[in-house]
């Protein structure tokens, strides 16, 4: 299960990295489609991925988002294998969006509000290079994009640090197991979803509350 800290949640300290709940889920790997004519693709990674999934979901103008492994150098990595934090993965999501609808910079930009993209491999009470923060690039252009919007944030002073996320070339995302597809969801009593996801989809949806989809912003 994702780890918490007692700061975070008073009532119980938990460790490790496979979620007890998930046992009984779907270990299948989930489908990683094809984008759709016109649909383009983002590649984020900001710490646990379910709650990343939900953000970039919420945004008006992204079709699809897959929960996977990317950044690494083993093929086809299960969960367990990337919480050993021998492959290289980190935790990411691939983003299907509509770019009539949505750019890149503003996905980006919405993707280092999703997170705290100012510490190194750490997101709150996880710690790893499996939650490390990074942005893969497809084209020098997007690398261009990530640059300058990590230059925007930093002056706005959105943040007290400085914002250390890789900025690195896409390869593969090999996509995650069906039961972390839509996990934040499909499970929103669960103690980490409430204490930490939930913190961080509401930090998003407030920082982008102009581009959030209608259906999410009462909640």
């Amino acid at each position: 299960m994702k780890s918490l800290s007692i700061s975070l949640l008073a009532l119980l300290l938990f460790t490790g990295c496979v979620n007890s709940l998930a046992q009984s889920g779907d270990h299948a790997f989930a489908a990683l489609p094809a984008p759709k004519t016109g649909e383009k693709l983002a590649t984020f990674a900001g710490g646990c991925f379910w709650s990343l999934s939900e953000g970039m979901s919420e945004l008006k103008g992204v079709n699809k988002v897959v929960a996977g492994y990317a950044g690494g150098s083993v093929k086809n990595p299960t969960y367990q294998d990337v919480c050993t934090r021998t492959t290289g993965h980190a935790e990411s999501v691939q983003v299907y969006y509509d770019p009539s609808v949505i750019n890149y910079a503003t996905l980006a930009e919405a993707f280092f509000y999703a997170h705290d993209p100012t510490t190194l491999n750490r997101q709150g009470p996880d710690q790893g290079t499996d939650y490390r923060s990074a942005a893969f690039y497809r084209t020098a252009e997007e690398k261009k994009t990530l640059e300058a919007v990590i230059a925007k944030v930093n002056a706005a002073g959105h943040y007290p640090n400085p914002i250390v996320t890789q900025v690195a070339p896409y390869t593969v995302l090999y996509p995650a197991e069906i039961y972390h597809q839509g996990y934040y969801r499909t499970h929103m009593d669960e103690p980490y979803i409430r204490a930490v996801s939930a913190v961080k989809v509401m930090k998003l949806r407030k920082a982008m509350s102009d581009l959030i989809k209608p259906e999410f912003k009462s909640k």
